[in-house]
């Protein structure tokens, strides 16, 4: 008898052992006890083997009702696979018998992505000043988010010794590590914001080595950075409908990067994509009339004349 609430135990626990993100692991686990939880509420249903495709596809039926986007259900989907791939691989069911199997994904609506503005971009960018720590850290962040495209973990998981004279040494998802350059611009933001840092935890007990750190000299979360970009946006007064986040910044770039002429490939390994097919989504976002100035930039007829 396999009781659902050990497999979530099972679950979790290897999660951590193939060293999945603690963010990760918290989503995946609160999902898959979200969907028990719906099990036992409306079957009274308390084992694995009892569960089939229809009672999966009643779920997704529900989240549905409940208001929830196709985007969100495909996630619940993704991770209910993860957990049915785990329970086949220790053999407590057959792939014969895996009912995720059995159900298909939502067909999402394409949705552009929508964010900042080059204005807005500026704005933010200028939004800081070296008058204190705080508005100086505040500074490299958004600095830094803006010219390498990072995610917001991979930014909270610098060392000190990551961040070298023309290179950052990023560590992003699934230990896989990539390099993003330094340009002069954002050299200069960093020295200045080093500096500013020597001083401040000058007479301070610091015992972390990250890069950037709180008042109290503690490791940033995701949750701090967070905040910082949304004050950031407030401050310079971005559009309502535009959710300012590090991940509306990573978006940006990708576009920026893109409208610019950089070659999809270069940009996928910068953002540390595991293909391109994610990072044409950010292609495929660009308007018609970038993507019209862009092939201007380019127009074999006008670069081969004479």
């Amino acid at each position: 008898m396999l009781l659902l609430k050990d497999l979530i135990k099972e679950f979790k626990f290897d999660m951590e052992c193939r060293k999945l993100s603690p963010r990760t692991i918290k989503t995946n686990v609160n999902i898959t006890k979200g969907f028990v939880r719906f099990l036992d509420n409306e079957f009274d249903i308390k084992e694995l083997e009892d569960i089939t495709s229809l009672h999966i596809k009643k779920y997704l039926v529900y989240l549905e009702i409940e208001g929830r986007t196709d985007l969100y259900i495909n996630q619940i989907i993704k991770v209910l696979r993860a957990f049915y791939k785990y329970c086949v691989q220790e053999e407590y069911i057959s792939n014969k018998n895996n009912p995720i199997l059995r159900v298909g994904w939502v067909k999402e609506e394409k949705k552009l992505i929508e964010t900042f503005t080059d204005s807005e971009a500026k704005k933010m960018l200028k939004q800081w000043d070296y008058k204190s720590f705080y508005h100086a850290r505040n500074k490299a962040i958004v600095a830094t988010l803006f010219e390498t495209g990072i995610r917001n973990l991979e930014l909270c998981s610098l060392n000190i010794t990551d961040v070298r004279e023309q290179i950052i040494l990023v560590h992003g998802k699934g230990d896989k590590q990539r390099y993003v350059p330094i340009s002069p611009a954002l050299k200069k933001v960093f020295i200045k914001y080093m500096r500013i840092r020597a001083g401040y935890t000058k007479n301070k007990f610091i015992t972390t080595d990250a890069y950037f750190i709180s008042n109290r000299g503690n490791r940033l979360t995701v949750e701090s950075i967070e905040r910082v970009i949304r004050i950031t946006g407030e401050k310079s007064k971005v559009r309502d409908t535009i959710r300012c986040s590090p991940h509306t910044i990573r978006h940006y770039y990708a576009q920026f990067m893109l409208r610019h002429n950089a070659d999809i490939y270069t940009v996928s390994r910068l953002l540390g994509h595991e293909n391109v097919n994610i990072t044409k989504i950010y292609l495929q976002s660009l308007k018609d009339k970038e993507i019209v100035n862009m092939s201007m930039d380019t127009s074999p007829l006008m670069k081969l004349r004479g």
